[in-house]
């Protein structure tokens, strides 16, 4: 009879492992943020009224097709080399409609080819502003937009490099901002709330 030896589990490992065999209530969504299991509710309508914004400029305003998904999940690189790789759902995730990339999609799908992801800030907004910045940052998306609803500013991080991006560009409610190509247009934020 041959015995198989079996490696030992790293700590990364389970906790990976314990995370996608998580299973959460109804409507919540749960993510893995470098290596923190965060289980969110719901989104109150605020939230959602500023996600219907941005989604009828895109699709309205933008000069080319884009595909647009509401909380789909991420596969994203540790920020460590031997690190758990975290799993986030941003709020919005955009692609360009050519490439179809939801298509033939997992759960937990590589961010390659995602051309922006969007976050409207809730209860627990630092996390949006800095965690999830780094981690899109790593994972190499071109374009991160925030809406921040407790400082009432949207931000337009772009140029990421070595876990952060190196651009930013902010205005307050109120204010356009110009989103760059693809999209290039100007992001009217006046009913945001």
């Amino acid at each position: 009879m041959a015995v198989m030896a079996l490696e030992p589990q790293t700590q990364e490992d389970t906790l990976l492992e314990g995370f996608l065999a998580l299973e959460t209530p109804e409507g919540f969504r749960a993510e893995l943020i470098d290596g923190e299991i965060v289980v969110t509710p719901p989104p109150g309508g605020p939230h959602e009224h500023n996600t219907a914004k941005i989604i009828s400029q895109l699709t309205r305003n933008s000069p080319v097709e884009l595909d647009v998904s509401g909380h789909k999940g991420l596969a994203i690189p540790s920020r460590e080399k031997d690190g758990t790789p975290g799993r986030l759902i941003p709020d919005l995730t955009i692609a360009l409609g050519e490439q179809d990339l939801y298509g033939e999609a997992t759960s937990w799908m590589s961010p390659e080819g995602v051309v922006m992801v969007v976050e409207v800030t809730s209860t627990r907004a630092e996390r949006d502003r800095e965690e999830k910045r780094r981690c899109y940052a790593r994972a190499k998306i071109a374009h991160y937009l925030l809406v921040d609803r407790g400082q009432q500013v949207v931000t337009l991080f772009s140029e990421p490099e070595d876990g952060d991006y190196h651009a930013t560009v902010w205005v307050p409610y109120g204010k356009a901002l110009a989103l760059p190509e693809p999209f290039d247009f100007e992001l009217d934020t006046s009913r945001f709330i």
